[in-house]
C-alpha cells in the first residue's frame, strides 16, 4: 500500500471523528435537560421505622408442631420447587449443589456421606428434628452462621410446615408427627 492510500484512510477516520464530535455538540445545544425541583414520585417512608431498642427486636420463632397437624404436603411439594435448583429429594438421586434430602426428617445433621458439608453444619451436631428444620428453613444463616447455603429462608410459618410435611414423606419410613 502506498502512502496516498494510507492518507485517504487516515483522512476518512479523522472526518468521521469530526462529524461525530460536531453532532454531539449540536445535540447538547438542542437538548438541555433540566433537573426536577422535587421527585416526580414521592415514596412515603414515615410509616417505616427502625427498631429503637432491644425490646422491639424480632420475637422468637414459634414452635412448628401445632402447624404440622394441619400441614399440606401437596403445597410443600410446590414450595420445594424453590429448593430443586440445589437439592434432590428422591432416594436414588445424586446430590446437586446441596445434599439429597431423602430421609432428612429425624436424621442426623450432615447425614449424607456423599456430600461435602460446610464445617459449620458438620460441627452443629444433633438431628434434623421438626424444630431444627423449622429454624433452618426460616433463616439458614442464623441457624448455622457460615453455612454454604445461600437461600434466604421461608418467612411463612405455614409454608415451612407444609415443606417439612412434604420432606417427611420422602423417606422409607416417615417419621412420626410430634
Amino acid at each position: 500500500m502506498n502512502s496516498f492510500e494510507f492518507n485517504k484512510i487516515a483522512a476518512a477516520v479523522l472526518i468521521a471523528l469530526l462529524v461525530a464530535m460536531v453532532a454531539s455538540l449540536i445535540g447538547e445545544a438542542l437538548v438541555s435537560p433540566s433537573k426536577l425541583e422535587k421527585n416526580a414520585y414521592v415514596v412515603d417512608v414515615s410509616a417505616v421505622s427502625a427498631p429503637s431498642s432491644d425490646s422491639e427486636k424480632e420475637k422468637p420463632l414459634a414452635s412448628i408442631s401445632p402447624l404440622l397437624a394441619k400441614a399440606n404436603p401437596a403445597n410443600g411439594e410446590i414450595i420445594f420447587k424453590k429448593c430443586k435448583a440445589c437439592h434432590t429429594v428422591e432416594k436414588s438421586e445424586p446430590p446437586k449443589m446441596g445434599p439429597n434430602l431423602w430421609g432428612i426428617v429425624m436424621n442426623k445433621i450432615a447425614h449424607a456421606a456423599d456430600y461435602a458439608y460446610s464445617a459449620v453444619i458438620k460441627e452443629k451436631g444433633g438431628q434434623w428434628d421438626y424444630e431444627n428444620l423449622n429454624h433452618f428453613l426460616h433463616k439458614p444463616r442464623e441457624f448455622a452462621p457460615g453455612t454454604k447455603m445461600t437461600f434466604i429462608g421461608i418467612a411463612s410459618d405455614q409454608d415451612r410446615a407444609d415443606l417439612i410435611a412434604f420432606l417427611r414423606q420422602k423417606a422409607d419410613t416417615p417419621a412420626p408427627l410430634p
